[in-house]
């Protein structure tokens, strides 16, 4: 008895829906539309299953008939219409189209489908509670106010048409889905929509109860950078869907946002920083702003520009003054316009760090040269770089200058990784690859693609091919393809050094005070000259200089660079840049010589990782709010290790240190992971310390700023598509608010939960009357205006 009432209860419902689509303005147009032809939503086609109910008997008695009528319908075979055999077969097929449908209708097609049994099953309702749900874009009321008015009490739309057929428990997306008892309870302030996390944790909490499926409630705007693939997937298998209403406008009519800050995470002190800025905007297109930029509330830099049109993107550059060693918080921000709707993404924040250090280069010469004199004069001023040069004076003999200790390099070029890796950058100057062993030939392309550091190669006539380093492990190092066969040939050529347009933006080719200014500059700069016949870059290879010769048109690979594994190579193939601060024409006050080499060499030693390197989730995090700290870990010899004990020291601002012992993640090698939870607001300290054998080696420090987080108001507009993804993966549907009506009556065909399989008549559908009245209307129309009527 209580399993009939059941089946007459969905029956009900469910007849209900399919005849009143229209007038309760279910979905879109074209979704009623198909529904009042044929009975059901799109979604009952979806999830039922097409099965023929006529007994055997019937089945025999519809074919019996179907001859029957075909039958008659060879009667036109035989009659002779004023149009011929055209007009024979066109009513034939007309009569043949009748027999069809009703055969169709007498067989009884009929749809299985799952219903979930009302009031047996539970929905989860997930709530996104972030702070973008409080824009103000549909028409003067918040995202949170349209959420109030669909799931704010028990007679609101969407709970109450959930509530008639399910048990509703409500949660939100921050901190994993955390549950609810009513949408007064949510503050709307979470700093990130974390779907993946939440919809998972939702998933774990009702994991004991029959769930029919989940519905989400958000923007969309999911920045927690969780991958949602696994967590779709998850729910795909285990049958529950997950029903998505997106809530917002997909385009903002007036908006600028600063969408990207490119910033160097690290420089040395007195380094000038080059940033981009990457703003797009919706309805100020044509329009002047600037771009200021603070650092700790004082203005340093500021950047008149034009906003571009609207959805593209106009790239910002600024170049900040030197600033103090220290974690530095530099906020850009461009003021408001009139009719803005967002404020919050004018301003973006980037955390860099200076480093008062001195980092070490290994510069070999192969011969005694002004090159050498003078690279060494433009950087002796700069104590954040120490060249530690060997000069070969003689066969198996070297001048060593500025090393540490007596015995250092006492026999010449390293011969062990260990000595090799201690520099941050190696330069090698004209000297022939056969100098070398084949084991530090190795031991230099693995300084560069293991160990992450800076080789550069310097034009000469024992350098590049001319040199014999055509197919030696470095040749792949290199960012210029080498050809075979010219060692000992030099090519002697005078040329007029240009820039690229990747060269015209790139910070280390800025000689002057702006880029249309350095790029005056190098347009007057002396000739130099190569004997390097470089003619191609490797593929992903960048050039930033190049040179045409003076007497012809000659052309050359000046200056190229390429990332390698871990670290970066460059090749400058001129021999005497010396020209540059020597030549006549060059003021004696010049500095574009100084200033190409300390960028040069300061961008050589630029990212160079140590044995121990530290590095949080993200730069800035809310108080309260979990932040995930990383250590990668190696050897002396940058080979990681899985069997170190790395503890990571965090200094709150206000100085109070918290030990945080690190785990191997056991997914990669030498990665070792922690979350902590600051509260404080403001810069906290990040050092590594592990244990590697009998040796401890400590990190760089890393910094995380604490305090107000905005992450929330950029790609604020409403993200729909990711919104169908959720659904369209996972076997739900995606709704707005407009068509949101139809949900729970959808949420009804669900394999989840306690269900019972309906079966939904089909020989009754509208469009079948339709057609047959149609089919039969055509045929008496025609053979009337033929005169068989």
């Amino acid at each position: 008895m209580r399993e009939s009432r059941q089946r007459s209860v969905i029956r009900e419902r469910i007849d209900h829906i399919g005849t009143s689509t229209a007038a309760r303005g279910y979905g879109s147009t074209v979704e009623s539309i198909f529904a009042f032809l044929f009975k059901y939503r799109p979604v009952v086609f979806e999830k039922g299953q097409f099965v023929l109910g006529a007994a055997g008997f019937m089945r025999v008695a519809a074919i019996v008939a179907g001859v029957l009528a075909l039958a008659a319908i060879a009667t036109y075979m035989r009659t002779r219409p004023r149009g011929g055999e055209r007009q024979r077969f066109v009513l034939g097929g007309l009569r043949a189209a009748v027999v069809l449908l009703l055969l169709f209708a007498l067989l009884r097609p009929m749809l299985l489908v799952s219903a979930a049994v009302p009031q047996r099953n539970v929905v989860g309702v997930v709530v996104d509670d972030s702070r973008s749900m409080q824009i103000a874009d549909l028409d003067g009321r918040t995202r949170a106010d349209a959420v109030r008015a669909l799931l704010g009490g028990r007679d609101s739309s969407l709970f109450k048409s959930l509530g008639e057929r399910f048990v509703v428990r409500l949660f939100r997306t921050g901190a994993a889905g955390d549950r609810v008892n009513a949408v007064a309870d949510l503050t709307w302030d979470g700093t990130r929509t974390r779907l993946a996390p939440a919809l998972e944790g939702v998933r774990q909490e009702l994991d004991g109860v029959p769930l029919s499926g989940l519905v989400l409630v958000s923007d969309g705007a999911d920045n927690s950078g969780g991958a949602l693939t696994e967590t779709l997937s998850s729910l795909r298998a285990r049958h529950v869907p997950v029903f998505t209403v997106g809530v917002g406008r997909e385009r903002f009519a007036q908006d600028i946002e600063i969408s990207r800050i490119d910033a160097p995470r690290e420089v040395l002190e007195g380094a000038s920083l080059v940033v981009d800025a990457s703003v797009v905007q919706r309805g100020y297109g044509g329009q002047q702003a600037e771009l200021v930029v603070e650092d700790s509330g004082r203005i340093v830099s500021t950047e008149k520009f034009t906003l571009p049109s609207d959805g593209e993107v106009a790239s910002v550059r600024t170049r900040v003054p030197t600033i103090a060693a220290g974690a530095r918080p530099l906020t850009f921000r461009i003021a408001p316009l009139p009719g803005e709707l967002v404020t919050e993404n004018n301003t973006q924040r980037a955390l860099v760090v200076v480093n008062d250090r001195r980092e070490k280069i290994l510069y070999i010469e192969g011969e005694p040269r002004f090159e050498l004199k003078f690279l060494r004069r433009a950087v002796e001023s700069d104590e954040n770089l120490q060249v530690v040069t060997l000069l070969r004076t003689a066969k198996d003999r070297f001048l060593r200058l500025s090393v540490d200790d007596s015995l250092d390099l006492l026999s010449g070029f390293p011969k062990s990784r260990d000595e090799l890796f201690a520099y941050k950058g190696i330069v090698l100057g004209s000297i022939e690859a056969s100098y070398f062993t084949l084991d530090q030939l190795r031991m230099l392309a693995d300084f560069v693609g293991t160990r992450g550091g800076g080789l550069l190669m310097l034009g000469g006539r024992q350098s590049f091919a001319e040199g014999g380093y055509a197919g030696t492990p470095l040749a792949e190092v290199l960012p210029v393809e080498l050809t075979a066969g010219r060692e000992g040939d030099p090519a002697f050529d005078e040329i007029r050094v240009e820039l690229t347009p990747a060269g015209a933006r790139h910070a280390t080719t800025q000689i002057a005070g702006t880029e249309a200014e350095s790029a005056e500059r190098w347009k007057t700069m002396p000739p130099v000259s190569t004997v390097n016949r470089i003619a191609r870059t490797r593929p992903g290879a960048q050039t930033l200089l190049t040179g045409t010769s003076v007497d012809g048109d000659g052309k050359h690979i000046v200056m190229a660079f390429q990332r390698f594994g871990r670290g970066k190579s460059i090749a400058l193939a001129i021999q005497d840049s010396w020209l540059w601060q020597m030549h006549a024409d060059v003021p004696v006050d010049d500095q574009s010589h100084e200033s190409f080499w300390r960028q040069t060499l300061r961008w050589l030693v630029s990212d160079v990782p140590g044995r121990v390197n530290v590095m949080a989730t993200s730069d800035r995090a809310a108080p309260g709010e979990p932040v995930t700290l990383s250590a990668e870990v190696a050897d002396a010899a940058f080979l990681r290790v899985n069997s170190a004990e790395a503890t990571a020291s965090v200094t709150s601002p206000s100085g109070v240190v918290q030990e945080v012992p690190l785990e191997w993640s056991v997914t990669r090698d030498g990665e070792y992971d922690v979350a902590f939870t600051p509260v404080e607001t403001g810069v906290h300290r990040v050092e590594v310390s592990a244990r590697v054998g009998g040796d401890t080696v400590a990190s760089a420090p890393a910094f995380v700023e604490v305090g107000d987080v905005t992450n929330e108001f950029f790609g604020a507009e409403l993200r729909a598509s990711l919104l169908r993804r959720v659904a369209e993966e996972t076997g739900g549907r995606y709704y707005t608010p407009e068509t949101v009506d139809a949900l729970a009556g959808d949420l009804v065909y669900t394999e989840g939960g306690n269900t019972v399989v309906e079966r939904l008549d089909l020989w009754d559908m509208p469009i079948i009357f339709l057609l047959l009245l149609g089919l039969l209307a055509g045929e008496w129309a025609l053979r009337r205006r033929r005169g068989l009527a």
